[in-house]
């Protein structure tokens, strides 16, 4: 939905931002960019001392950064919650620096906040996930505010999208991306 100025003009609506992290990148991003209610993903990192780290840098794990998605979303459309609740389905946040055999600090469990709601909403949910046991292992995920963020290279962007017969998408990639669809099948766009 669009806001109307004094003069009939319509304004763009503001959106909301968060920055997530969740093992590698390229499997965040596909499962992000079809939620309803979503405006925009983008690959990137958060979470380090370097400013404008390089792929490299990042995977050489001195920086501190995590690989991360910066999703702008309408609040209208969808949820903060509902985000942290695709996300928690999507990736294991009680391994350390680590998802499946991507192993090292970029791969960390982590939510970089963009707001006091934003940082509340994540401790209760984990809070409740704990307390239901929904986990075999304590929850990991770091929840922390965010300072640098950096887009990553372009190669990055839409990865999925644009090489989905590489090895790593049919091989790890696709098979999140089939178990979203058949979980969150009722929220995604054009359905």
């Amino acid at each position: 939905m669009t806001k109307k100025q004094g003069n009939n003009q319509l304004l763009p609506k503001a959106l909301s931002v968060t920055t997530l992290g969740g093992g590698c990148f390229w499997c965040l991003d596909p499962i992000f960019d079809e939620l309803v209610g979503v405006n925009s993903v983008e690959a990137g990192y958060a979470g380090g001392t370097v400013p404008n780290p390089s792929y490299q840098d990042v995977c050489s794990g001195i920086t501190g950064h995590a690989e991360v998605v910066q999703i702008s979303f309408d609040s209208e459309l969808i949820s903060f919650s509902t985000i942290l609740e695709v996300f928690f389905s999507v990736h294991d946040p009680t391994t350390p620096n680590r998802q499946g055999a991507d192993v090292g600090p970029q791969y960390r469990s982590a939510i970089f906040y963009h707001n006091e709601e934003q940082r509340q909403t994540a401790e209760d949910l984990i809070r409740q996930m704990e307390a239901d046991a929904v986990w075999d292992a304590p929850i990991v995920t770091e929840i922390t505010p965010i300072s640098m963020y950096f887009p990553a290279e372009a190669y990055h962007q839409n990865y999925f999208r644009n090489n989905p017969n590489q090895g790593y998408c049919q091989a790890v990639i696709n098979p999140k991306v089939a178990k979203f669809h058949g979980r969150y099948a009722n929220r995604l766009k054009g359905s």
